[in-house]
């Protein structure tokens, strides 16, 4: 056994034991202790409101759970343990590292050989005790071994993302298959879930209207397009048709999948009455395999029509005469959206200047302030686009025969701690993911 102790707060080891690890988890729990209180107080443990224990298949996964174990600590103090799994490695031996940077508690564990296959045996000695623990497994799961059997033992919630599994399609249905027998006291959580959250707020805002709560029960057909054309790209879409469906009381009456990514399948709601759904692949190149790329929602109720459609990355038409304010506010885009993004930002800074008329400086003559300022300012904004408008969602609602509803709006992507964060913060238990996750595993088996 080779150990180095490094000044202050961190510790190394390697071909350690549990019981080293924990020894020097300790010492450094102390050593915070003692500097945290100085020499008028006495010493107290650190905060901890839960365990992240993250299981890693190699380096890069490895590096991105320690960046993210410590970007959530300022929002969750926590002791992180993220165990890089080697079992390939035959020498069965553990390298360890502590570390204790502000708000937060990290051990990282290269495990090698067979000594991977007991995580719960690993950690359990490490575990901080009354504070849940969540199981976050980067890549995917162990479905069937009982290396995940072992780990779920010593955890509340199982956090995992459905869009980075191998193997998509069947490690989805096992995934489905851990939900529905597993204890009941057992969490899930999904980032692919959480980064369905804009389709499904938007669907949701389109009915929240008391007025319109009743449409939908006349919902009729729902189309969505994804990229690329595997099954196992068609799992962002199943969850939302799972969402609807579990919500809505829909029953799954039939499905078949056709060529090119074309997926056709027949729900019965409330009264007998059908609901057609439809997938279709659709090539965008800015998004990545799986990714939604538009949603439409038709149907109608006692002689009223309704409809939304929602797209991401949309391809727009240029407008056919440019018009002056497009000539003022270029837009780095010549489509609906951009000039409409522009005009927002324009008429933002022209509020602004006009409202601090006063302190304004005419820099080209030396007027004092508030002279010879221009009655109505003329405001150069520029809402610069990037050539993908990946991060663009175009909603268009019709309602009878009203005029046609536009919004235009930016979803940037979430970073990795900022879904975390929004996961653990539900303690990883959202029973409408669950339900959902239920639904979509079933219209997957029957495609």
């Amino acid at each position: 056994m080779n150990v180095t102790a490094q000044p202050e707060l961190d510790w190394h080891g390697e071909d350690v034991s549990i019981t080293d690890v924990l020894n020097a988890l300790n010492r450094v729990r102390h050593s915070f202790a003692q500097a945290e209180a100085g020499e008028a107080d006495q010493p107290h443990p650190r905060n901890c409101v839960m365990t992240l224990v993250a299981v890693a298949p190699n380096s890069v996964e490895e590096t991105r759970a320690i960046l993210a174990s410590g970007a959530i600590a300022g929002h969750h103090p926590s002791l992180s343990i993220v165990v890089r799994d080697e079992p390939q490695v035959r020498a069965g031996r553990i390298d360890a590292s502590v570390m204790a940077p502000a708000q937060c508690e990290l051990v990282v564990l290269r495990v090698q050989g067979a000594a991977g296959s007991h995580l719960a045996a690993l950690v359990d000695p490490l575990l901080v005790s009354g504070v849940p623990t969540y199981l976050w497994w980067l890549g995917t799961p162990a479905f069937g071994h009982a290396e995940l059997t072992d780990a779920l033992r010593i955890a509340d919630a199982l956090v995992i993302d459905s869009a980075r599994f191998e193997r998509p399609y069947h490690s989805f249905l096992s995934l489905a298959e851990l939900a529905l027998h597993s204890h009941r006291k057992l969490g899930l959580a999904d980032f692919q879930w959480q980064r369905l959250a804009p389709w499904r707020e938007g669907v949701a805002q389109f009915f929240s209207p008391q007025e319109r709560r009743s449409l939908m029960q006349g919902i009729a057909e729902v189309g969505i397009e994804y990229t690329g054309e595997g099954r196992g790209n068609r799992i962002a879409a199943a969850l939302v048709i799972g969402w609807l469906a579990s919500s809505l009381g829909w029953k799954l009456q039939r499905a078949a999948a056709g060529g090119g990514g074309v997926v056709s399948a027949m729900f019965q709601a409330e009264g007998w009455r059908p609901v057609e759904i439809a997938f279709k692949s659709a090539p965008r190149s800015h998004l990545a395999q799986g990714e939604i790329s538009a949603l439409r929602l038709s149907g109608s109720l006692r002689g009223k029509s309704f409809s939304i459609s929602m797209q991401r990355d949309p391809q727009r038409p240029r407008r056919a005469n440019e018009s002056a304010y497009q000539r003022l506010h270029q837009t780095g885009g010549e489509d609906d959206a951009g000039v409409e993004l522009a005009q927002r930002k324009a008429e933002q800074h022209r509020q602004a200047m006009v409202s601090r008329l006063d302190s304004l400086h005419h820099t080209a003559t030396g007027d004092a302030p508030g002279e010879s300022v221009p009655r109505h300012p003329v405001v150069v904004a520029r809402e610069r686009r990037r050539p993908d408008t990946s991060d663009v969602l175009l909603t268009m609602i019709d309602l009878g025969d009203a005029e046609t509803l536009r919004h235009v709006q930016r979803v940037p992507a979430e970073d990795e701690p900022t879904m975390l964060l929004q996961l653990l913060f539900m303690g990883a238990r959202d029973k409408v993911y669950t339900r959902s996750l239920e639904v979509a595993a079933a219209l997957m088996k029957a495609l």
